[in-house]
């Protein structure tokens, strides 16, 4: 076979977990596709074709109407998707993803004299009429060093009133990102907060959540540079400082914007950062420089924990 290509909604575990490691053992190269692209005739020619879990109608049509046919086709599947039965219970929209991307291409795929590939013995017990393959599952992960360097946390915890903080700081943390390979960024917010750094790994959405399990969140530990931009904006304005607070409870240095609102009680590389909010690229620099610099975060954060002792307010 010329070629093995995977189609995949997406980087996915199904993938990295089973077909990935067993391509790897069989020392077979693979192209990988998204639901929206298809490969040329003549990677298309002789190839082996993967379903991972779904079958895209772009795909289906492909291979019902192109005169260039793959070798063999495969479907994996790592959960029950050919019986509605064994989702009956799922919501409403997922049960209908599994039916219209896979319960209902069974008989098309049997037709093609598709093979099927499993993750189970209970799936290749029910489907063994398909004589399919078990496949097991491999590591994804990459096995690092004890001189590796730990994974740091990035974050901003901005309400839903600091969308315009939100766009401006996505290519701030797109470059933080990818200047930084031990970085991850944690950010609160809903599926359209989610929808802008989708784009982005090593990035963790979490649900907007009620005070007193915010104050349990920033109580874990795990987080290194807090982030508090602010826009210059008439709502903006009337801001408290009231970040500092929470970015030095979570155990962190925090970068902030230059002006009056934070300069009530962040002094510069003393108890923090202060910086230009026109200058993007000063706040890529400052993340890159702190999380390479811990005896600076350690001096930074001592200070800011003693202004914030100082200004305790909560009785003992």
């Amino acid at each position: 076979m010329s070629n093995t290509l995977i189609v995949e909604q997406g980087p996915n575990p199904s993938t990295d977990f089973f077909i990935l490691p067993h391509l790897r053992e069989h020392t077979e190269p693979c192209l990988r596709f998204g639901f929206g692209t298809v490969p040329s005739a003549a990677e298309l020619e002789g190839a082996r074709l993967i379903f991972v879990r779904y079958v895209p109608p772009k795909w289906r049509r492909l291979l019902e109407q192109s005169q260039d046919k793959p070798a063999e086709i495969v479907f994996f599947m790592d959960d029950d998707l050919f019986d509605r039965r064994a989702f009956a219970d799922m919501p409403l929209r997922y049960q209908w993803k599994l039916w219209s991307l896979a319960c209902r291409h069974q008989s098309w795929l049997a037709r093609l004299g598709a093979r099927l590939w499993v993750s189970t013995p209970y799936l290749a017990q029910k489907y063994a009429h398909w004589r399919p393959e078990v496949l097991e599952p491999g590591n994804p992960y990459e096995q690092e060093s004890s001189a590796s360097l730990a994974v740091k946390t990035l974050f901003y915890h901005g309400s839903a009133s600091h969308y315009a903080e939100l766009e401006w700081l996505e290519p701030v943390v797109e470059q933080a990102l990818s200047r930084c390979p031990e970085l991850t960024f944690e950010v609160i917010g809903d599926r359209h907060v989610r929808d802008r750094f989708a784009h982005l790994a090593r990035v963790h959405v979490l649900h907007p959540m009620q005070w007193p399990a915010y104050q349990a969140l920033l109580r874990r530990p795990g987080r290194t540079i807090g982030l508090a931009p602010l826009l210059d904006s008439p709502f903006n304005a009337a801001r408290a400082p009231t970040k500092f607070f929470d970015i030095t409870q979570a155990g962190a240095v925090g970068l902030y914007a230059r002006g009056p609102i934070y300069e009530r009680l962040v002094s510069d590389g003393i108890n923090g950062r202060l910086l230009p909010m026109d200058k993007p690229d000063a706040w890529v620099d400052a993340i890159e420089h702190l999380l390479t610099n811990e005896p600076e975060r350690v001096r930074m954060l001592a200070e800011a924990r003693k202004l914030a002792g100082q200004r305790n307010s909560v009785e003992r």
